[in-house]
């Protein structure tokens, strides 16, 4: 018969690490306290000078841009749980920086966003560990795991960072950087499995007690079972250009109905969106290679299907990468095209002005179905920024697309998800659909505190939503938009709506930027320099900032501007105000939605 344990694993490794003699004494104990007499003698010497147990602690350290690592994370967390091992789950949103050098094992995954940085939500610890003050981690204990886009020519970027940085500051690497790409799941899933036995190993021989399991980012998506793997059909109600007939910019506000599927968002959330392909640009490519559409192919998870359904629904047909070049130049044997892969400053050139249709069509080679299907990297879905709050809106969703247009070899192309929602999908038809919580760009939850707004182009979309929200709360704090785009008359998003806020009271102050107008261009993080000594004051007021836009360009450019106003405003140097600014992001006082 098999014997069951009833004791928890972690007494149990306690247990194994006495010695006879105090496993002796303690069943003594034991069985005293089981019979209620309170009579036990003293503790043996041995036990006495026994040195104490030194419990172990771990933080599972999640820091996420669009909920991937949170995800993997989460995994890692349960299959520690699983191994006896007590984690604690903490987003880098909510973790303090300073706290690092008493942490004992961290376990960090982090995804990479635009220029090779680390996700919003872990720029203050990044900024801190590679600041003047960063700290001794002679006490540390690590392991990194790094997920990114190999499209992007600084993969894993933040990764690599955080593992190089918690080493050369006396950290002790417990396992070697993990990298995934997109097609993530599998590495991760390694990457864990290795490192889970090396911690339950470490806490084993420490014989500690598990620490208490707080999860703090493994939340339910706001009460739904739709996801990423499982996303809702929902039906597109209503798509309208909001920007001029003749405008240089194609924007679309779409409106799509969540009814019956008890999805709930928060102002601040993403909605991620499954695209399908153009039908256009399926043909071109079958056509280039000679294929009817019919030939058969087998999916990753061995199901089989057509060549033009794989194409349409599960291939990234839109977004060239490194390994598509380099796979297609061996394929096809071109010796130009060999070269230019192997040339990794002139591949990126090429690979930032030519579409996958551009590789195929300037090097034409017949590949037969499987092969073809094969050199695209699996489909992804795209998020975008809610533009709507569902207290205003109920069982819908708005979203604010700027449609990408592009001309290459003669033929016109547009973006896999703008082209999807802004073009081709009909009112009425179904899109699949998720929310992506973001729970690091949230309104203050305190009504009356004053909020700054700075958007350009299309993340004017959060902040039509914070409004929305606000109205329906009847907060009284004071809300400033800084607001740039193009031409007035062409590109004023939601022109209407935002006067409307204004003549209400709403909104309190709207500074409006636009780069094409006038003999200069002029953009948000010009008029944020221009209102230094009220930015200032707001902030001296506890205002709370938000960004949303462009990464490398826009929201760097408007973070140059606001250390500006912090320091001469603040009469602080360079350092005091970069340090100023970090503290309002530990305190979510500046939050950022970028892309």
């Amino acid at each position: 018969m098999t014997q069951v344990n009833p004791l928890p694993a972690e007494l149990s490794a306690q247990l194994s690490a006495l010695s006879p003699t105090q496993l002796a004494w303690l069943s003594g104990y034991c069985w005293a306290q089981s019979q209620g007499t309170g009579a036990v003698a003293a503790a043996p010497a041995a036990f006495a000078d026994a040195p104490a147990a030194v419990a172990r602690r771990v933080t599972v350290l999640s820091a996420s841009q669009t909920g991937n690592a949170r995800r993997v994370a989460e995994s890692l967390q349960a299959k520690l749980k699983a191994a006896g091992v007590g984690a604690n789950l903490v987003g880098a949103g909510d973790f303090k920086s300073k706290t690092l050098p008493d942490e004992d094992i961290v376990l960090m995954v982090t995804s990479t966003q635009g220029e090779g940085e680390p996700p919003e939500e872990a720029l203050p610890l990044h900024k801190f560990l590679f600041g003047k003050k960063a700290p001794k981690l002679d006490a540390l204990t690590f392991a990194v795991l790094g997920l990114g886009d190999s499209s992007y020519p600084n993969f894993c970027q933040a990764g690599k960072d955080f593992d190089a940085k918690f080493a050369e500051l006396g950290g002790t690497r417990l396992a070697d950087l993990g990298v995934c790409d997109l097609d993530f799941q599998a590495a991760a899933d390694a990457w864990v499995d290795a490192v889970v036995p090396k911690v339950a190993e470490l806490t084993a021989q420490a014989a500690a007690p598990a620490a208490a399991v707080a999860d703090v980012a493994g939340a339910a998506q706001n009460g739904t079972v739709y996801t990423k793997e499982q996303p809702f059909t929902a039906v597109l109600s209503v798509r309208q250009k909001i920007t001029a007939r003749n405008a240089e910019k194609d924007v679309e506000h779409i409106e799509i109905d969540l009814s019956g599927s008890g999805i709930r968002y928060q102002v601040g959330d993403a909605l991620g969106v499954w695209p399908l392909n153009a039908p256009d640009l399926v043909k071109e490519i079958l056509d280039l290679n000679g294929l009817s559409g019919s030939e058969t192919v087998k999916l990753a998870d061995g199901k089989e299907t057509d060549i033009q359904t794989a194409l349409t629904e599960f291939a990234d047909i839109t977004q060239n990468t490194p390994a598509f070049v380099q796979q297609y130049a061996e394929l096809c044997g071109n010796g130009e095209l060999k070269a230019l892969a192997s040339d990794a400053e002139q591949r990126e050139i090429f690979l930032a002005a030519t579409p996958p249709v551009g590789v195929l069509a300037a090097y034409p080679h017949a590949l037969d179905a499987q092969t073809l299907f094969g050199i695209f990297r699996a489909q992804t879905p795209r998020l975008y920024s809610i533009a709507s709050a569902q207290d205003e809106v109920g069982d819908e969703v708005h979203l604010t697309v700027g449609v990408v247009r592009f001309d290459h070899h003669g033929h016109a192309y547009t973006g896999a998800a703008s082209g999807y929602l802004g073009e081709q999908l009909e009112e009425g038809a179904t899109v699949r659909v998720f929310v992506e919580t973001n729970p690091h760009f949230r309104l203050p939850a305190n009504g009356d505190t004053p909020v700054i707004m700075i958007g350009a182009g299309t993340g004017i979309a959060p902040f039509r939503a914070f409004m929305q929200q606000r109205e329906a709360n009847g907060d009284s704090g004071k809300n400033w938009l800084f607001f740039g785009n193009q031409r007035l008359c062409d590109d004023f998003l939601y022109q209407l709506e935002w006067q409307q806020y204004r003549k209400d009271g709403l909104l309190t102050r709207a500074d409006l930027a636009w780069s094409r107008q006038g003999a200069q261009k002029v953009y948000v993080q010009h008029k944020i320099t221009e209102n230094a000594a009220e930015v200032w004051a707001w902030l001296q007021q506890g205002a709370h900032i938000y960004v949303c836009g462009n990464a490398a360009r826009m929201a760097r450019d408007v973070e140059e501007a606001l250390l500006d106003v912090i320091e001469s405003q603040g009469k602080l140097n360079r350092d005091e105000a970069e340090d100023y600014l970090n503290d309002l992001r530990e305190d979510k006082r500046y939050q950022r939605d970028v892309y």
